[in-house]
């Protein structure tokens, strides 16, 4: 049976439904297709959605945040972004159900649930704040500038913060390139992230069978285990200062277990709230994170899975002119032979999600994780004001251990900020500066292509909203669909620019990853809501699912509170460099 219009006034009672708001328009209907039929000889063919958000996931978290962390804590804090995975491979999974059903994203279907979309409008702009943050423009800038420069950039240089400035800049709009041209947006940005994957991952994975031991693997993947150690004020004066403080935890007693403290009578342990907001922030952006999940939807119409292969794709304004997107989705009668076609669906987006997606997501964390604890020197670890010398301390010890050339003795100076940020490019022997170099790029490779897909995933989550709520442009042709894209990009690019030319980079980091927990707490209640109401009881997601998602709300709210509770009671956003 097929409905040919939601406009219709004669669709067969009860089919297609109409729950939600009816500000929303009504769905068409049609018929389910064939699952592909599951073959271990044709993986290949079934890769889609879950590899390239496994290639986004290794992005800001992974490169950022969790080797800043292991760097100082090993690997006994890991067990938190192994909660923030874990729950973000069912949401996934769950927001794929919607799409499976509608051929319509995640997104739209928030909209559908009442009281309406305007309702949602305001709390969703809010919401998606993160996302138009462009942080990981700011990062990028910090290993690119460092390639131009051969050293790291000092920020209180005012030529370097130029550099910082323009490189940040340029990368902004560098990322917007892949979703203007080749056909559909989704194949341009299969295509980046694929070659992000093999690269880097090829390259860390080379890092990690030759040039690191055992215990740093145990130390790592041990660490996803370890659930209750915090990160805590020292209990000891390490350093002979009388007082028990963060100079005394960087020295070593720096970790300790929520429940053994508790179980030996030592109260709750004293957590060192210096922390606290990174440690979230890499909760926040483990895997994906915040909204960048909801792209995961849209890749699965994209891809023609489910009802999607009836609704069509968002074109790239250069070569997409054949291209056509539905302006509302379309679901499928309930009947046996429907059903049998739904759980083969749903078992095909289920093995792609825990079988590319998490896994990808553990490994990602735990290669860039393995470079800190296994390349940083374990006799300076990396206090507050040197968060950001991670990446390049870490390209440094890579060149050194792989070469066999120590560079650091070249640098005969007496403030040891300098010896920190590594050597001029000038003064390295060629073997040295090749690895040197390619563990930078691999940073501007990760960060830069995570810009990109954010900013994919910012623009089509509204631009679907947009050509599904608004009446004005359903009215439009559907092979317009283009221009829509390509305004919505133009608003965010400038918008952008703006927060790069006139905001602080490290500002954008902790602010983009408190409100990232807040919009996947929020995001998780509100996709149990959706999968409850809007979708027939016979396609509905089993209980257990049901209580992870509730979990999941719980569990990301509650960082973003604590993360802001740390910031308000520091007083100061920690800067770059100093």
């Amino acid at each position: 049976m097929q409905v040919p219009s939601h406009e219709t006034d004669n669709a067969t009672v009860g089919f297609p439904p109409y729950p939600g708001s009816k500000q929303m328009p009504r769905w068409d209907g049609g018929e389910l297709p064939e699952a592909p039929p599951f073959s271990w000889w044709n993986l290949t063919s079934m890769l889609g959605p879950g590899l390239v958000m496994a290639s986004a996931a290794i992005g800001g978290g992974e490169w950022l945040t969790g080797p800043v962390v292991t760097s100082r804590y090993g690997g006994g804090l890991l067990w938190l972004a192994a909660i923030s995975i874990l729950v973000q491979v069912i949401y996934n999974v769950e927001i794929s159900r919607y799409t499976l059903y509608t051929g319509e994203p995640i997104f739209t279907g928030k909209f559908r649930t009442l009281p309406g979309p305007m309702f949602w409008l305001p709390i969703y702009l809010l919401l998606d704040c993160g996302s138009f943050l462009p942080y990981l423009a700011s990062s990028t800038a910090v290993p690119l500038s460092a390639i131009w420069l051969g050293e790291l950039p000092d920020n209180t240089n005012p030529s370097h913060k130029l550099l910082l400035q323009v490189l940040a800049c340029m990368i902004f709009l560098g990322c917007m390139l892949p979703l203007l041209f080749g056909g559909k947006v989704y194949d341009s940005i299969k295509r980046v992230m694929t070659f992000k994957l093999i690269f880097v991952g090829g390259f860390l994975v080379f890092l990690a069978i030759f040039y690191s031991k055992t215990e740093t693997w145990t130390e790592i993947f041990s660490g996803f285990f370890k659930v209750g150690n915090v990160p805590v004020v020292a209990l000891t004066d390490l350093n002979g200062d009388g007082k028990f403080d963060t100079e005394d935890s960087l020295r070593g007693n720096n970790i300790d277990n929520v429940f053994v403290s508790l179980a030996q009578g030592r109260g709750f342990p004293k957590i060192d709230l210096a922390w606290i907001g990174f440690l979230t922030a890499m909760i926040a952006i483990s895997g994906n994170g915040g909204l960048t999940n909801t792209p995961i939807s849209t890749f699965t119409r994209e891809q023609g899975w489910g009802m999607g292969k009836h609704v069509g794709g968002i074109p790239s304004i250069v070569g997409g002119q054949s291209i056509e997107l539905s302006h509302t989705g379309m679901v499928f009668p309930i009947s046996p032979e429907s059903l049998v076609r739904w759980k083969q669906w749903v078992r095909h987006v289920s093995r792609e999600q825990f079988w590319i997606w998490m896994p990808a997501c553990f490994i990602g964390l735990a290669l860039p994780s393995m470079l800190s604890v296994q390349f940083l020197p374990k006799d300076k670890p990396l206090r507050d004001s040197e968060k950001y010398l991670a990446a390049a301390m870490t390209a440094n010890g890579v060149a050194e251990t792989v070469t066999g050339i120590v560079t650091t003795d070249h640098v005969e100076t007496a403030d040891e900020k300098n010896k920190l940020l590594g050597v001029k490019a000038s003064l390295r022997p060629w073997p040295n500066y090749i690895v040197w170099f390619t563990t930078l790029f691999c940073g501007v490779l990760v960060l830069g292509t995570s810009m990109a897909s954010t900013a994919d995933g910012v623009l089509r989550r509204w631009i679907d909203v947009f050509w599904t709520g608004l009446p004005a442009l359903r009215k439009w042709e559907t092979k317009h669909i283009s221009k829509v894209y390509f305004s919505v990009l133009v608003v965010y690019a400038t918008v952008g620019l703006a927060m790069l030319l006139f905001s602080n980079p490290t500002q954008l980091l902790m602010w983009s990853t408190i409100i990232y927990n807040y919009a996947l707490g929020f995001s998780c209640i509100h996709v149990m809501f959706i999968n409850t109401t809007l979708l027939p009881v016979e396609l509905q997601p089993p209980r257990a699912r049901l209580y992870v998602l509730g979990f999941g709300g719980l569990f990301f709210t509650f960082m973003g509170v604590i993360s802001m509770l740390a910031i308000f009671q520091e007083k100061n956003i920690i800067t770059w460099f100093h």
